[in-house]
């Protein structure tokens, strides 16, 4: 007798559900990857249903296939997605099919030879160093404490290449301003740590900030050990700070200050310490771009030569 499909769909469900918890516990996923990958895969899901295919091991490299082509086209009755994001889509179906299959779910990775769509090549955005610049000081302009923590957060922010989400993240005692060895221990995806040297210019501006703006911030609050505090004495949360920068950047007067984004001052700290001369190899740890096939280049990177390299090319830094 034929499963009823309310059953079939509840299987299906299941399996996703359990690769969900998968990512959470065992991959320890940022709740913004972990967010997007739940929406990509109850799209696929849907479709799936929709395809009359309602269990995993039902499922066939042409339904995977057919999937690539409605995301892009909008022929599932969803959104038509670029180029990057079908791709990311496709990224999240692959690894839920290699889960089920390596858990033993389904016999086969039906998405081995499904390959996403190809993308334009783009180089990321970056601003001049005098844009930063100009930014930075843009955010400090005025009394009290807020002026004293935007300036302290974009110059860290620059120095150190941290994403938004990092730096919104630290607490007090993420940071060492010791002279000449000062660093910032810093938490990327997947709860990855890493190590990265902070230059004057930014410990000049946090030291001015713990000293001066952080007691009357924290004076609102309840006790809390995060390093940027919003005006109730919480921890500053990743869209205030963005609406920070998307201030102090209008503020400044340079062009296409409405396109300034957090990851503009992150990719200008990359292509900024490039330009001065940093190793390709260098900058990558810096980033936390470590991957399988780059962690073993990054091995014999030690702190000392990241220092010593961060020091001469980073225009800040001294």
């Amino acid at each position: 007798m034929e499963q009823p499909a309310r059953e079939v769909d509840a299987s299906l469900r299941a399996a996703l559900d359990t690769y969900l918890a998968h990512l959470t516990i065992e991959r320890g996923l940022s709740p913004n990857t972990l967010a997007a990958y739940r929406r990509d895969l109850r799209r696929y899901v849907a479709f799936l249903v929709e395809r009359g295919v309602r269990d995993p091991a039902a499922v066939a490299e042409g339904d995977v296939e057919a999937f690539v082509v409605a995301i892009r086209t909008g022929g599932d009755g969803g959104s038509a997605l670029s180029a990057s994001s079908a791709a990311r889509s496709v990224v999240a179906v692959r690894g839920w099919h290699r889960f089920l299959a390596l858990d033993g779910a389904t016999s086969v990775d039906v998405t081995r030879d499904v390959r996403p769509p190809a993308q334009p090549k783009r180089l990321p955005k970056a601003i001049s160093v005098d844009d930063v610049a100009r930014i930075i000081d843009a955010a400090g302009l005025g009394d009290g404490p807020v002026p004293l923590r935007d300036r302290a957060l974009l110059e860290l922010v620059y120095s150190t290449g941290a994403r938004i989400s990092e730096a919104v993240g630290l607490d007090v005692d993420d940071l060492d301003l010791t002279p000449g060895r000062a660093s910032v221990r810093l938490f990327g995806k997947g709860s990855k740590e890493r190590v990265v040297p902070v230059g004057s210019f930014a410990c000049e501006a946090v030291e001015a900030y713990v000293v001066r703006a952080r007691p009357a911030l924290a004076a609102g609050g309840r006790g809390t050990p995060a390093l940027f505090l919003n005006t109730r004495g919480a921890r500053l949360s990743r869209q205030s700070a963005w609406a920070v920068l998307r201030t102090a950047a209008q503020r400044s007067g340079i062009a296409d200050a409405d396109h300034v984004s957090p990851h503009t001052l992150r990719h200008s700290f990359a292509t900024h310490l490039l330009a001065g001369g940093a190793d390709v190899r260098v900058v990558q740890e810096l980033l936390g771009h470590a991957s399988v096939t780059t962690t073993q280049l990054y091995t014999l990177v030690t702190v000392d030569s990241l220092r010593e390299v961060y020091a001469q090319s980073h225009p800040r830094a001294l």
